[in-house]
């Protein structure tokens, strides 16, 4: 019995003595570091490492499921917290926001420096031709005509813009030349404005007896500015405070200008980096639209509503359309004005099917829908069986996930990169729409694959801590735009309720498969091959 009794004390002594060394004494050293004991953690690591080989073996190691404190850098963050300061700050100055990437080669940068100069000069030179065919039209025609000068500036934010993009994504985390491009686009003078392409290729197709408006229609215009600078203006056409009736089919559904710039910040703060820049704007619409346009097609669909306000619509049939106008109150109206990408004959890119693309009808489903082994079809197809294609198209599934954006059916790639290029993020304007749901159909590409990168997890369960927390850092991130508040609390709120579940079925993920097969690493390389090979497409969108 006294033997027995031994025993039993020495085996309590025993896990006892294991639980304070493994949990007790490390969250007391985490709390507490002695002197010289306090991880200098180094901010940058070689071959798209997180840091030093602590954090590299760190990263490679094991996840912890329970607590993000045996993550990497989580000294880092506790010391950023002690020392005060942002949480947008304490966030980007971690180590996973300061991955340096593998050295660019020349062929991973977009645009060259002489070559985007030479394409600037040819279209200031054929806008000062058009002003000059103008100036003498009006003058034959006894008209007065309101002159817009331009300026060439080799340093225009929006140059600075299109040279840095790469290979990875549209701009580097510590780029001071965004924060320059957003106040731009908030405040440079307007001298042209028009519908954008698609919205001129819709001229004509209207068909005003369908109960359904056009899919796309969505009003929206190209805005230049005195610099040459480009911007896409979407206008305020839903108020912060509604939501999407449950009802609504998701191609029906409004087109968010907050939507749009909420998306940008989100897509930075995840650190994907794949969203033009977007920013709040307060325009005029008789002195920086009507005014100054030079489409007759734009300025026939101006009218002065019963109100006495300063409205437009997307052109159509005027006597079917006036519903869909956007109003000025009598002529302010706001919007979101979204940076333009590099033109097409400079900087080609091809629209690509979503494999996970939704079915455009009242009626049917695709064949994810029905299908749960889908993933195991589209990994044996071009450009999905190699490479970073699939884990990219996660990522965007993700984002998507935590916009509440279901209208994802393309995806866009710069041709130049090929398969090792990112997904461009377009198109951002039905995200945001219900706060109060959380469409898990959006993560089926994450559901049905099983699989993430290790750096947009580790970014993820980072933003999932108390001390930063998603919504908290997307709230301070949006404070600093013109139009604030951008979104509603709900809507922040709704940010970290589907972030948890985005995590819950990473676990599940790795509590089946296991952890090397589910979590994988970045900068995977693409085998050489025809880099531009168009993928078998799944079918194109029905009748929307």
């Amino acid at each position: 019995m006294r033997r027995d009794r031994i025993l039993v004390a020495s085996t309590l002594a025993f896990f006892l003595a294991v639980d304070v060394y493994f949990v007790l004494l490390p969250r007391l050293r985490e709390r507490y570091p002695l002197p010289g004991e306090r991880c200098a953690c180094p901010r940058h690591g070689t071959n798209g490492t997180l840091g030093g080989n602590s954090s590299a073996n760190a990263a490679a190691g094991p996840l912890s499921w329970v607590s993000y404190g045996n993550g990497i850098g989580t000294a880092t963050a506790m010391e950023a917290a002690e020392m005060g300061g942002s949480r947008l700050e304490r966030l980007f100055a971690h180590p996973l926001y300061n991955m340096q990437l593998p050295e660019m080669r020349a062929e991973e940068v977009l645009l060259q420096p002489g070559e985007l100069m030479e394409y600037y000069r040819r279209k200031v030179a054929r806008w000062e031709r058009q002003q000059r065919h103008y100036s003498d039209a009006a003058l034959a025609a006894n008209l007065s005509l309101v002159q817009q000068p331009i300026t060439f500036d080799p340093e225009a934010s929006w140059l600075k813009f299109h040279l840095g993009i790469n290979r990875y994504a549209l701009y580097t985390r510590d780029d001071p030349g965004v924060a320059r491009l957003l106040q731009d686009m908030r405040s440079s003078i307007i001298i042209s404005a028009d519908y954008t392409q698609d919205e001129k290729a819709l001229k004509g197709v209207c068909d005003c007896s369908q109960v359904v408006k056009p899919s796309g229609h969505h009003l929206k215009l190209a805005l230049k500015f005195q610099d040459f600078g480009k911007a896409m203006f979407k206008p305020m056409r839903q108020e912060r405070n509604q939501e999407t009736p449950e009802d609504f089919f998701y191609f029906v559904d409004f087109q968010r200008h907050n939507a749009e710039i909420a998306a940008f910040h989100l897509d930075r703060v995840l650190d994907f980096r794949r969203v033009p820049p977007v920013v709040g704007r307060l325009i005029n619409v008789s002195g920086e639209i009507l005014h100054i346009t030079r489409s007759e097609d734009l300025r026939s669909v101006f009218f002065t509503s019963p109100a006495n306000n300063t409205c437009f619509f997307a052109k159509c049939l005027y006597v079917c359309k006036t519903e869909y106008a956007v109003c000025g109150h009598p002529d302010l109206l706001e919007g979101s004005m979204s940076a333009y990408l590099p033109g097409l004959s400079i900087a080609p890119r091809i629209s690509i099917p979503n494999p996970w693309i939704r079915s455009y009808s009242f009626a049917g489903k695709e064949e994810w829908e029905v299908n749960p082994f889908y993933c195991d079809t589209i990994k044996k197809l071009y450009p999905y069986n190699s490479g970073n294609r699939l884990l990219n198209i996660i990522d965007m599934a993700v984002f998507d996930f935590l916009t509440g954006n279901m209208d994802r059916h393309h995806y866009e790639i710069f041709t130049k990169f090929g398969d090792a290029g990112f997904l461009l993020h377009f198109d951002n304007a039905r995200g945001f729409g219900r706060h109060s749901h959380d469409e898990l159909s959006i993560l089926a590409p994450l559901t049905q694959c099983c699989t993430i990168k290790r750096s947009t997890l580790l970014r993820l369960r980072l933003l999932a801590q108390p001390d930063l927390r998603l919504s908290e850092v997307m709230r301070e991130s949006l404070a600093g735009d013109l139009l604030r508040p951008v979104l509603t609390e709900p809507h922040l709120l709704a940010l970290d309720r589907r972030l948890e579940k985005v995590l819950r079925v990473v676990q599940r993920c790795v509590r089946k498969l296991g952890e090397r097969q589910v979590v994988v690493a970045d900068f995977v390389e693409v085998p050489e091959g025809p880099a531009t090979q168009p993928p078998p497409p799944p079918p194109p969108p029905r009748s929307r």
